[in-house]
């Protein structure tokens, strides 16, 4: 997904640094390799990060700051999804919340090629190779999912389940991982409709051509925000079909600091704190729970 798409339309909803090993130890490399054993491990120390702005974890972020992903346009409150992430991975590096300092950063500025002043970016921005030639990505943080759209009091609206969308009429646009989900997971009794453009898998569901579309999670909170008035989030899916689509947080190319915040986000998947998070912030509090 392109979040800048999602801005230009009306921007309802959607997001340098070098680390320093000890002198006894080998430094990451411009790639990002990592040292093993305990010379990752002292690589990895706070006292050992060479930050933007010294003794202090800045992290960008684009403004506003849209819900879900942000609450009250405010990404320091630790609220929204990718705050909770962004304090998540500070709290892994070693920083407190008073260690962490916010920066405005437009969304297609913070993957531009050149120096940044942030050490690391979170903004939905998507892993793809186009980008990761100018910076560098962390492993992802949020597996983006599908989510079905449909008008509020409709037959389908209040869906629990996959199940209970096998009858339905759906509009999708071609060639994307919302279509795959479609046919792999839904698998619904009607060939969907198919359309070339999103708008117009939209505007089906608008003029009540289809019952429902299928979107990623978040474009769903979009079209519900802003584009389909009385339209609600039925629920959401992982799909099973194409490459999945992840958000990445951004670093300069060749941040030595990649290392670090990607054993960070390992750490915050292996203990479940990523999928506590989502799920407070991005499942049924947001208007988007999961289809059985």
């Amino acid at each position: 997904m392109a979040r800048s798409t999602m801005l230009l339309a009306i921007g309802v909803l959607a997001v340098g640094a070098v680390a320093c090993a000890p002198a006894d130890q080998p430094a990451a490399t411009a790639t990002g390799s990592a040292p093993t054993g305990s010379a990752a491990a002292d690589a990895c120390a706070k006292d050992q990060l060479k930050l933007v702005n010294g003794g202090k974890l800045t992290v960008g972020t684009d403004k506003p700051a849209y819900e879900p992903w942000f609450k009250n346009d405010d990404p320091s409150n630790g609220q929204g999804f990718e705050s909770a992430v962004a304090f998540a991975v500070a709290g892994e590096l070693g920083f407190d919340r008073t260690e962490v300092e916010w920066s405005t950063v437009k969304f297609d500025s913070a993957f531009a090629p050149g120096a940044k002043q942030f050490d690391f970016d979170v903004n939905q921005v998507s892993i793809n190779p186009d980008r990761a030639k100018a910076v560098d990505f962390s492993k992802g943080y949020y597996t983006v999912k599908q989510a079905v759209v449909a008008i509020k009091g409709s037959k389908f609206a209040e869906a629990k389940s996959v199940a209970e969308l096998k009858d339905a009429k759906f509009g999708v646009q071609v060639g994307t991982t919302s279509l795959a989900g479609v046919k792999d997971v839904i698998k619904p009794s009607a060939e969907p409709n198919v359309y070339n453009d999103q708008v117009d898998a939209v505007n089906a569901l608008k003029n009540k051509q289809v019952d429902a579309i299928v979107v990623d999670v978040p474009t769903a909170f979009y079209v519900t925000a802003a584009q389909v008035e009385n339209s609600k989030i039925v629920g959401q899916f992982s799909s099973t079909g194409g490459t999945p689509e992840e958000f990445g947080l951004v670093m300069e190319k060749g941040s030595a600091l990649k290392p670090c915040v990607d054993k960070a986000v390992d750490s915050l998947k292996s203990k479940g704190e990523l999928a506590k998070i989502e799920q407070e912030w991005l499942g049924s509090a947001a208007g988007a729970p999961e289809l059985s």
